[in-house]
């Protein structure tokens, strides 16, 4: 097996609960379509999407609800991607460029690099739209984040509000724009619909 099929085969496997597996070839195809055109390493790319979100899963995190609640899963991805990627084959030259990548995933983080910056815009994608609604939804009883629907609608508005301005590839804003306006029709369907009684 390729290095890129050894790391899909070992994150589905550590990917807990299974649905999500599914974020890591949507953040993928969301970032080729962002750095259509760049001089962006693919490579690097598709490392680090598949490895940044590898202190979420059930297995990699603490079970104790407080320390859940204090847990740094970007550092700990950054901690044991260089291992994982040893033993798969991947170029040693680029370990450091992809440990970047996910140091930097986060909205509110700084990217430093092209693929840093393509990463963290494909994330952003991720939180808003339909699909948003699906990975927060999912969560809900089962993320020390919110434990009811209405802490759900809470995070779908906080993403709404302030995550649409942190984009910051041109490509990357216009695949926002339908997304953004499904995610604003739905929160106030929801809001319509259940008199804000979740």
């Amino acid at each position: 097996m390729t290095w890129r099929e050894q790391l899909v085969a070992y994150i589905r496997q550590e990917a807990r609960p299974v649905e999500k597996f599914s974020h890591q070839p949507r953040l993928y195809a969301l970032a080729r379509q962002i750095a259509a055109g760049t001089y962006a390493d693919d490579d690097v790319l598709f490392a680090a999407i598949y490895l940044h979100d590898l202190g979420v899963f059930v297995g990699h995190r603490p079970e104790d609800p407080e320390q859940l609640a204090r847990w740094d899963n970007t550092a700990y991805a950054m901690q044991q991607a260089p291992a994982v990627l040893q033993r798969i084959g991947f170029p040693q030259e680029k370990v450091a460029r992809v440990v970047e990548c996910i140091a930097h995933h986060q909205p509110h983080a700084e990217p430093e690099s092209l693929e840093a910056t393509i990463l963290r815009d494909a994330d952003i994608l991720e939180q808003l739209g339909a699909v948003a609604v699906l990975r927060t939804v999912c969560k809900v009883g089962r993320d020390t984040r919110f434990h009811t629907f209405a802490g759900a609608i809470g995070s779908l508005n906080r993403a709404l509000n302030t995550l649409p301005q942190q984009i910051r590839t041109d490509r990357a804003r216009e695949l926002a724009a339908p997304r953004i306006e499904v995610l604003r029709s739905f929160l106030k369907a929801a809001q319509q619909e259940s008199g804000g009684e979740l």
